[in-house]
């Protein structure tokens, strides 16, 4: 008698169940619900952003599809027009000098160099300092290299910055990586030169490398300009930066980025992409370079477009009774939860019964229970109706 046939099994290697939630992929689940059951909800919970990329921008990628040339692979570590394009952008923007072939490398997106950094950088068991709240794909870099992380809590006390000295001896002994990220998110708070002086000799101190998350680095309200990292005497001795066109540009979906800073780190980042990728579609390159080189005029104007909103948002929410002090920079605001909620609770209130839909704060991080993160992506009056429909609900009289 032929023995029954065992059904053909996968077998995931272990990490993939080390691997971090995806929070946010409930988020967008629940949000997804309500839609089909029919509900006009104000999605405000994701970093998403709503406004379409400048028509020039376009129009040099649709020219240069074109091209024959981009019709190849690309040179693995990009081509050399990109790599000065960024260069240049820094120096006007942040005074700060660059060698295009040793001080930048091209990107996938800033989320690919962050989960890559801990994998170049950390053993199994190694320990990276990271934010709480902060960006969740830090976890996931650290998790794939198997190593440990120690949080470092940002309250509304310390401005939502690391307190170095909280730090217990035996981790800054022990930590060899660590993340950073203003103007920050979820919390929207941007950090002084002192902090980054602080944290030049700190690392220095302790042998830590230094990843600052420049994503949002271009959005700062009131006339002032985000600090980066690099401007900081010493910080290329010490890490990396890295910055992203999806927010300058609104190019979110065509994932250029880039790591810019220490010669070391940049070519490990090089090593390792060149056995993962053949660098970007060089049409996407050409056109990323004209966002960085032509006139600034549409990052000017988006600035402009988000401090409006942020201000009209924020009228709105003192009409209902809900105060808290306007965002910094980047495109979100953080915001307390009504006295008896949780940052989840108060979130499914929201969307259940306003169809608001708005981030939780405990998806961040431990330290993000009793906020939530609203994005300003959407238009005025949608952000006004979002907070009227907020205030229906009686929470803040």
């Amino acid at each position: 008698m032929a023995k029954t046939k065992e059904p053909f099994q996968i077998q995931p290697a272990s990490i993939m169940s080390k691997l971090p939630t995806q929070f946010f992929a409930t988020l967008v689940s629940n949000v997804n619900r309500q839609v089909a059951l029919g509900h006009d909800v104000i999605n405000l919970g994701q970093g998403n952003p709503d406004l379409p990329t400048p028509s020039h921008i376009v129009n040099k990628l649709k020219e240069s599809a074109e091209n024959p040339l981009y019709h190849k692979y690309s040179p693995f570590t990009g081509y050399s027009f990109l790599k000065e394009a960024i260069a240049k952008r820094y120096k006007e923007e942040y005074n700060v000098d660059l060698d295009p072939e040793s001080e930048v490398a091209i990107l996938f997106g800033g989320k690919t160099g962050l989960v890559q950094l801990p994998q170049i950088l950390l053993n199994p068991d190694d320990l990276c300092l990271v934010p709480d709240p902060g960006y969740p794909d830090y976890w996931s870099g650290v998790a794939l290299a198997q190593a440990k992380m120690s949080f470092m809590p940002l309250t509304a006390e310390n401005n939502f910055l690391p307190d170095y000295n909280s730090i217990s001896p035996s981790d800054r002994e022990k930590a060899k990586l660590m993340f950073l990220n203003y103007p920050n998110n979820p919390t929207s708070a941007t950090a002084p030169l002192s902090f980054y002086e602080e944290t030049v000799q700190f690392a220095a101190e302790h042998g830590i490398v230094v990843a600052s998350d420049f994503a949002y680095g271009a959005i700062g309200f009131d006339g002032e300009r985000p600090i980066s990292f690099l401007q900081t005497p010493g910080a290329k001795e010490v890490g990396l930066e890295f910055y992203t066109l999806s927010k300058t540009y609104n190019m979110a979906g065509w994932r250029v980025g880039f790591a810019l800073g220490n010669a070391k780190l940049i070519s490990l980042i090089n090593q390792l992409q060149d056995h993962i990728y053949v660098s970007l579609f060089g049409g996407i390159q050409a056109a990323a370079a004209e966002a960085l080189t032509a006139p600034q005029n549409c990052v000017d104007d988006l600035v402009r477009q988000y401090q409006s909103r942020r201000d009209a948002f924020f009228d709105a929410l003192s009409d209902i009774g809900w105060n808290a002090e306007k965002p910094a920079g980047s495109f979100f605001s953080w915001l307390s939860v009504p006295e008896g909620f949780t940052s989840v609770s108060f979130s499914n209130l929201l969307l259940e019964k306003a169809h608001v839909a708005v981030a939780p704060g405990i998806g961040f991080g431990t330290y993000g229970e009793g906020y939530v993160r609203i994005g300003l992506l959407s238009s005025e009056d949608r952000l006004r109706e979002a907070a009227e429909r907020i205030g229906k609900l009686g929470l803040f009289r």
